[in-house]
């Protein structure tokens, strides 16, 4: 049952305000009022088993572009989406990005505490999709001297210590690991829900420590236990349109789409998806689109080359 004070939205197929799309994706909007708020959002579905779909990630590789540049230098896939978090100043991605197997960016290790000369070591947390197109969600550190990151399933952990760049052991955690092999991943974070229910790991990852509350465009990716793929982006800071969500708000409107486990990605003027090169909501710099550091693709799976 939806949260007191919370009203289900009622969510509309929007497959027709795009080009042909393959029955595996299924888009639907909504503008309802959320709370009492003027609201806009829109949300993919996407079948994980289908075979002629692939999912991948891309980066910068030291540059940020729009959407729409990602877009055209992808081959124009069905659904490209922003991702993690990023320096502003040097391009860089501070969260793990997997593609084909490979990390290509990694979590950053260690923040500034500001209290004191010691650092916090955050396991910040990613979607991920196997091999054998299951998904999963987990709080991962990252070394760079590891193939794979170590994954954590029930709980982010918490440490702190002096190094500037930690090691695992310097986590001193009994807690339950295993390498987390995906095929593709995005991460972002925190997560907003767990087992099916809200479940927001903000301080712990040291994501909006204390703007739990603030409304703001959001991203979030999820996946169902019927191994749909929820891609979530809600528009905001269009005073009197769309005023954004909190991320409980967001984390409650994830689990009555049925997602089992889902994260928040980069949101405010980073927020924008777009479907076969279409906008979806608008993004809320007045210069339109953002460039950014990473992206998340939905696109038709490419025939296999004869060797």
């Amino acid at each position: 049952m939806p949260a007191v004070g919370h009203s289900q939205l009622h969510w509309k197929k929007a497959n027709n305000e795009f080009d042909s799309l393959p029955g595996a994706i299924r888009v639907f909007k909504t503008a309802d009022s959320l709370n009492g708020r003027p609201f806009k959002a829109y949300c993919v579905e996407i079948k994980l088993k289908d075979k002629h779909i692939d999912f991948t990630t891309q980066t910068g590789e030291g540059n940020s572009y729009t959407p729409s540049q990602y877009y055209k230098r992808e081959q124009q896939p069905y659904i490209v989406v922003n991702g993690g978090y990023f320096s502003f100043q040097t391009h860089q991605n501070l969260n793990v990005i997997i593609r084909e197997g490979k990390m290509v960016a990694y979590n950053i290790p260690a923040l500034k505490s500001l209290f004191n000369d010691s650092f916090y070591y955050a396991t910040r947390s990613a979607l991920g999709i196997t091999k054998k197109r299951l998904a999963d969600v987990a709080w991962l550190f990252t070394d760079t001297a590891k193939r794979w990151p170590y994954g954590f399933q029930t709980q982010p952990i918490i440490a702190k210590g002096s190094k500037p760049d930690p090691s695992f052991s310097d986590l001193h955690t009994i807690e339950q690991w295993n390498w987390w092999k995906m095929h593709t991943a995005i991460g972002g974070g925190p997560v907003l829900v767990q087992e099916g229910a809200v479940f927001i790991t903000n301080k712990e990852e040291q994501l909006y420590a204390f703007e739990r509350d603030d409304r703001h465009p959001r991203t979030a990716i999820g996946y169902t236990h019927n191994h749909r793929l929820i891609i979530l982006v809600i528009q905001g800071r269009s005073p009197g349109v769309a005023e954004g969500a909190t991320l409980d708000e967001t984390a409650r409107i994830l689990v009555e789409l049925g997602c089992e486990e889902a994260i928040n990605l980069d949101g405010g003027g980073s927020s924008c998806m777009l479907i076969n090169g279409k906008e979806t909501i608008q993004p809320a710099d007045k210069e339109g689109q953002r460039p950014v550091a990473s992206v998340f693709i939905v696109k038709k799976k490419e025939p296999k080359r004869k060797k």
